[in-house]
């Protein structure tokens, strides 16, 4: 690295994004007698995702007119400039470079057969939703799940739950992804808004009720067939039922991704496809966020605690509300009851 710059050194400096925002991490040199510079670190900067591009868009551009201010000719940097403006100007190009991207892959990296695949899969089952996909096959390493293998996998593991019969928010709630505000931020309000309109209070959301809001039966959330499966999903079939598949075995978890699916289904309508994963994109904390705080409303936790946030005390409180321990210990660092990781409270 001190190579690079004529011997600049570059600050330790990590960029996170989860599709929406976008946070910078100057982490401290490592060696306290760094030299010829030492840095100490900031704390961590976010901003929105538009932004940041915005302002990377700005820097380039600055940098190569300086070049030729100083009569530098075209250098490698201008290439790969015109090369990406070229790909964000062609729709269908920007698209497939996005997929590339978010499967962890450089430009052009892609098996073409697996891309159109994906491609295909996004007109029918929705282009976000598959993004979302590929945003977890990454996270996998493994290969993305085909339309074709996600109804078949509905068919045999999923059970029916209605659509129409599942309970709604008022259309503003659809698509709010805010730049200005964490997802777990939006996503507790959405369960708020919920809450409040089905007039639930502060009490725990019992599995019959809440099997009632997706539009199916309580037994199949008490269901502890064994299921090997990366993620849960929710497969829309138009004016039929749709086929929900849950892939944890215990009823507390499968609570919870029932609660991550209700989410989708609210804030992302229009789509066949509803995946919950373990992906970190603005959506599926979202949905985490929105799950938690159905589930367990801070307000009632926090009651329940009385001042102890003991790890004893966490399990009893979820016990309580049939969440896992971990969902409380979540709630509890997002409203700052307890020291959060990181940056992750206002990520």
């Amino acid at each position: 690295m001190t190579s690079i710059g004529e011997g600049y050194v570059w600050p330790n400096l990590t960029i996170y994004s989860d599709g929406v925002r976008t946070v910078l991490l100057s982490r401290p040199s490592s060696d306290p007698k760094a030299k010829p510079y030492r840095y100490f670190g900031a704390p961590p900067t976010v901003v929105s995702s538009t932004l940041f591009e915005s302002a990377v868009d700005t820097f380039l551009s600055r940098i190569i007119g300086r070049l030729r201010e100083q009569g530098v000719g075209e250098t490698n940097l201008d290439r790969l400039w015109s090369d990406l403006l070229i790909e964000r100007s062609d729709p269908h190009l920007a698209i497939r470079r996005k997929l590339e991207a978010l499967l962890g892959l450089d430009p052009g990296e892609a098996e073409e057969g697996a891309l159109a695949g994906v491609l295909a899969d996004g007109k029918d089952l929705g282009q976000a939703a598959m993004e979302e996909m590929a945003a977890e096959s990454a996270q996998a390493n493994q290969a993305v799940m085909s339309g074709e293998a996600l109804a078949d996998l509905a068919k045999t593991h999923g059970f029916e739950a209605s659509v129409k019969d599942s309970v709604r928010l008022g259309a503003s709630w659809g698509r709010l992804a805010d730049a200005a505000k964490p997802a777990w931020r939006l996503g507790a309000e959405m369960a708020k808004a919920l809450r409040d309109q089905e007039g639930l209070g502060g009490a725990p959301v019992g599995t019959t009720r809440l099997a009632e809001m997706i539009g199916t039966r309580a037994t199949h959330l008490a269901d502890t067939a064994a299921l090997s499966l990366r993620f849960s999903f929710c497969l829309e079939a138009g004016e039929g039922p749709s086929q929900v598949v849950l892939r944890s075995r215990w009823p507390a978890n499968r609570r919870f991704h029932a609660a991550r699916l209700l989410a989708d289904r609210l804030f992302s309508p229009g789509e066949r496809l509803h995946p919950a994963t373990e992906a970190g994109t603005y959506r599926q904390k979202v949905q985490r966020a929105f799950a938690a705080e159905f589930l367990a409303p801070f307000e009632g936790v926090e009651a329940m605690m009385a001042g102890d946030f003991s790890p004893e005390r966490q399990e009893d409180v979820a016990e309580h509300f049939n969440v896992s321990a971990m969902t409380i210990n979540a709630i509890l660092k997002n409203n700052k009851r307890l020291v959060p990781d990181e940056f992750e409270q206002d990520f």
